[in-house]
Formats: structure tokens, C-alpha cells, sequence
């Protein structure tokens, strides 16, 4: 099953780290939070990646030709220097897909634009390359699949702190009160779509903001509410606090939920 990931945006947000790397190759320790993303995929099996490129596209690309696993993995040195036997792979049995979709592109024109790439997917996977969660995907999938939907997303509760008002007519304040006693569910951006999400895409249009809309008007998307660990990293600290998670040696991205459910053999 393949894997659409979202890398094409500027990072605004980050503007002091974006100004040199492309969001998704900001870096949690000694690897880029994109990694990380794919590494979750691939715990679940799901191996084959598209990437879709905008901004900085050419670091993306070369990060990975010059990947070298021995500098991130123990192993063993023979011959002089001449063998090196990996005691641990990282990405070894990845394929990537690099694709230019464009630099001022929305979501919607990335995906589309990786159509050729989705052929005989008939369900695949999608999501930004800024966000991390130990959800269980193989459990998503099934959701999808087993429903007559086009698309799932991650529903997430808000992970900034800030208060929510509640207004009465003439601007008096009914309540305020903070966002985690609201009833409040955001996008996670992790996705699970069927094939036809294509056919709902037109030239310049947004996927969350366009399709969707349509899609829901015909009760096609379906939400999977999730109250775990999920995580942006919109922010530096953001950033801090993931590296934080990732020190302790037990980051939640690192062994997510549901691995136990999984079947012999990859989904992809």
C-alpha cells in the first residue's frame, strides 16, 4: 500500500529553520521528522513512499542519495575497511518515488499530480510531513475499507493551550474556558483514501478545503477519533518538545499502536 506524503510546503511557521531546509527535513536527533514519519509507515508494512517535492526539493533528494546507513545503524567492519556488515537497516527495503509537484502548489494539485504514480492502488495513504502519532493505522485502514467512504482522517483533540468564548448576541461572553474541557476535534492530517479521491480533484484545488466539502455533502468521509499521542511540529517548541520525547529513548511515534494486530506480510 503506498504512502502519499505532503513535502512541498515553505514552513512559515518555522521560518528560522525553513529559511535553510524544507520543513520536513527539519531534524528530530540526528534524523529529519520526515524519517520519522516514514519509519511509522513502515512499522505497519507500508514501505512504498511518494514524495511530493516543492520547496527545497533538492535537499530532500539529496539527503536521501547520500543516505548512508552505516552512519546511523551499529555495524561491523571487515577486510581492512573493504566489508561492512550493518547490524541494523534503516531503509533498506523503502522505495521512494521523488516527484516535483510544484512550489506555490496546493494539496490538492500535489496529490493529482502523483496520480501516474497511484496506479492499481485502489486504497492508499496520505499526510503532511510535519506531524507524528503512534495511532493504529493497520485499525484505519480497516475502518476505510470496510465502509463504503472515500476518505478517512485522523480526528485529533487541539494540542496548544489558548481558551474558547462562547458569545450571546450584543458580544457578552456566555463562557470561556480552555480548549481541553471543549468538545473541539481538529484534522490530524493522517489519511486513508480510496482511488476516487482523484476524480474529485479539479485544476487549482485544494484537497481539504475543496474536495472535501463535496465529499462530505455526500456522507463520503469519515472521521477516526483519536485520543493518543499525536503531535505537530508547527512551532519550535514543538520542536523541543519531540526531540524531548524522542530522548527519553521512548518516543510514541517510535512503537504505535496496533503493531500487534499485524499480519505476516507487509500491506506494502
Amino acid at each position: 500500500m503506498k504512502v502519499v506524503l505532503f513535502c512541498g510546503g515553505l514552513g512559515l511557521r518555522m521560518r528560522e529553520e525553513s529559511t535553510r531546509l524544507p520543513k520536513p527535513m527539519i531534524p528530530l536527533g540526528d534524523r529529519p521528522i520526515l524519517w520519522h514519519i516514514m519509519k511509522y509507515y513502515s512499522s505497519f508494512g507500508c514501505r512504498d513512499f511518494v514524495l511530493c517535492l516543492g520547496y527545497k526539493a533538492e535537499v530532500i533528494k539529496q539527503y536521501f542519495l547520500d543516505y548512508n546507513e552505516a552512519l546511523t545503524n551499529d555495524f561491523v567492519l571487515r577486510d581492512g575497511g573493504k566489508t561492512v556488515e550493518l547490524l541494523g537497516s534503516d531503509t533498506h527495503d523503502w522505495s521512494m518515488t521523488f516527484v516535483n509537484t510544484g512550489l506555490n502548489s496546493t494539496i490538492g494539485e500535489r496529490l493529482k499530480a502523483v496520480e501516474p504514480y497511484l496506479e492499481g492502488e485502489d486504497v492508499f495513504l496520505a499526510t503532511y510531513g510535519d506531524g507524528l502519532t503512534d495511532a493504529p493505522l493497520r485499525d484505519m485502514i480497516d475502518t476505510l475499507t470496510a465502509s463504503d467512504k472515500t476518505a478517512l482522517f485522523l480526528c485529533v483533540r487541539p494540542t496548544h493551550q489558548f481558551h474558547v468564548v462562547s458569545l450571546r448576541d450584543g458580544n457578552g461572553v456566555e463562557a470561556i474556558r480552555d480548549v481541553g474541557d471543549a468538545d473541539l476535534w481538529i484534522n490530524g492530517g493522517f489519511f486513508v483514501f480510496r482511488r476516487g479521491i482523484l476524480d474529485h480533484l479539479g485544476p487549482g484545488e485544494d484537497l481539504v478545503g475543496h474536495a472535501f466539502p463535496r465529499l462530505i455533502a455526500e456522507d463520503k468521509v469519515i472521521a477516526y477519533p483519536y485520543k493518543g499521542f499525536w503531535a505537530p511540529m508547527d512551532t519550535l517548541k514543538d520542536k523541543q518538545t519531540l526531540e524531548t520525547l524522542l530522548e527519553s529513548g521512548e518516543p510514541p511515534w517510535a512503537s504505535p499502536r496496533g503493531l500487534e494486530r499485524q499480519d505476516a506480510t507487509p500491506t506494502g
